[in-house]
């Protein structure tokens, strides 16, 4: 006769899993200790002996059970599409036409590959990247890497809060209005939703960039050109265009990317023997996400930058790029597009900053949890939602100015990260069968050397600018 397994009240895991160690095999991939199921039943026999997980339903097949797998990569790479993601796109493609969209290749590859790794770590480890950063490297490494962390995403929940604010500003909403509402929805999307409802919200938000490719071939962009900057390399030393290649780098490759999709399979328990369709996962949002971009910068520079306007000061500049569309009303698309990647973003980045941060010290997470079961987790989430509210409402930000230099901000910390992601991946005690392979780990490691140049060369830069120097101007001459 079958058994119902509760578990007892006090139990630290979910009551449906009777026993997590022996749940850890048995139960379906999609299911993790944190989710709201329905009415229904799963029978399993276990040891021998038949039990039913009430309120337990079977993974969903077919289409359904495609759209469950293919989550978390795709969020995580949409939603470096953001505000910042846009502003910076946009500058690009206005200030050099199409003199920087070979090196969104180079980047595709290279978001792929870190995607990938991120989330087979989570797969193979179930744990999250600062989890491992205290056990692996000790507690000062790990303090280091939470800094890094928090300033790096404080940073751009901000710049998503500037964009929300920016982008109902031109629907005649003064952000004093529209800021606050934005926070308070996606607090509560976020505290009172399922985790499953949540990731459908931020996977149907990512319609929105669909404006941009049909923008570009509306704008009649001379395609022979756009080809031959895409495969053929512009170097200019001049310190706007390093400061923008940086900026790109920081917005498409960023921090919290590889920490939510790390995240997300350990909250959605994908086993490591499992494991297989998040790569295809991962990959699908890079090439999304950045293929979206792409489209950006070939539209900008085919209206903007072809009518002359080399400089964006705010969101309704930026918006002509989407005139090819929508005509007089392309502000409006606009909008609706900055305002989707916005609140996308600041769901995610909150979300995955106070889950790794919460993990790296041992307190409960998970978005399913109330307050009196996760004060850190859900304090810090709110903190966080919070901050960049209050922030976004500031008087006299310059908008465009801000998004940007947050990105080249987030380049400059991001070797950090990708060098802890790196050395545990190669971890093959750690990570089993799903170690990182030689071809990976070569390209991952010179993503990592370059990254890094980058970032020092725009150190340099910028300390040169400080005492009046110029820096390339010095290597021209």
């Amino acid at each position: 006769m079958a058994s119902r397994v509760e578990g007892p009240a006090q139990a630290p895991v979910d009551p449906l899993l009777p026993d997590a160690a022996l749940s850890k095999d048995i139960l379906p991939p999609s299911v993790h200790p944190f989710s709201r199921l329905r009415q229904g039943g799963v029978r399993l026999t276990v040891r021998g002996r038949p039990i039913t997980f009430r309120r337990l339903r079977p993974p969903s097949r077919g289409v359904f059970g495609l759209l469950a797998v293919l989550g978390p990569g795709l969020i995580a790479a949409n939603a470096g599409d953001d505000a910042g993601g846009i502003a910076t796109y946009s500058s690009v493609g206005a200030k050099y036409g199409y003199d920087l969209l070979w090196m969104m290749v180079l980047i595709t590859v290279s978001l792929a590959i870190v995607q990938e790794m991120a989330t087979r770590l989570g797969a193979a480890t179930g744990r999250g990247l600062l989890d491992l950063i205290r056990e692996r490297f000790g507690v000062g490494w790990a303090v280091f890497a939470v800094l890094v962390v928090v300033i790096a995403n404080g940073g751009v929940i901000i710049t998503e809060f500037v964009g929300i604010g920016a982008a109902l500003e031109l629907f005649g909403i003064p952000r004093f209005l529209s800021v606050p509402v934005a926070a308070g929805l996606v607090w509560w999307l976020v505290v009172k939703g399922s985790y499953q409802r949540v990731e459908k919200i931020f996977l149907l938000m990512t319609l929105v960039f669909f404006a941009y490719p049909a923008a570009a071939i509306l704008a009649g962009p001379d395609w022979g050109e756009v080809a031959r900057k895409t495969v053929i390399p512009t170097i200019r030393l001049d310190s706007d265009y390093l400061m923008l290649f940086v900026a790109t780098v920081g917005t498409t490759i960023t921090p919290y990317m590889q920490l939510f999709a790390q995240s997300s399979m350990v909250e959605r328990g994908v086993a490591r023997k499992s494991y297989g369709p998040e790569r295809i996962d991962a990959y699908t949002g890079a090439i999304f996400s950045d293929l979206i971009a792409y489209f950006i910068i070939v539209a900008t520079a085919a209206t903007l930058h072809q009518a002359g306007q080399t400089e964006i000061n705010s969101a309704a500049e930026a918006a002509q790029a989407l005139a090819p569309v929508a005509g007089q009303y392309a502000f409006l698309l606009f909008a609706v597009g900055l305002l989707g990647a916005s609140l996308l973003a600041a769901g995610v980045l909150p979300v995955a900053t106070a889950y790794s941060v919460a993990e790296a010290f041992g307190f409960r997470k998970g978005i399913n949890l109330d307050f009196r079961r996760a004060p850190i987790f859900i304090g810090l989430f709110s903190g966080l939602v919070g901050l960049g509210a209050v922030v976004a409402l500031i008087p006299g930000l310059p908008v465009f100015q801000l998004l940007v230099a947050i990105q080249v901000l987030n380049a400059l910390l991001l070797p950090v990260l990708l060098v802890f992601t790196l050395l545990l991946s190669d971890n093959r005690g750690l990570m089993g069968d799903l170690v990182n392979g030689p071809v990976l780990r070569v390209v991952a490691w010179t993503t990592v050397i370059i990254v890094s140049a980058l970032a020092l060369t725009m150190v340099a830069s910028l300390a040169a600018q400080a005492v009046g120097l110029d820096l390339f101007g010095a290597l021209g001459s």
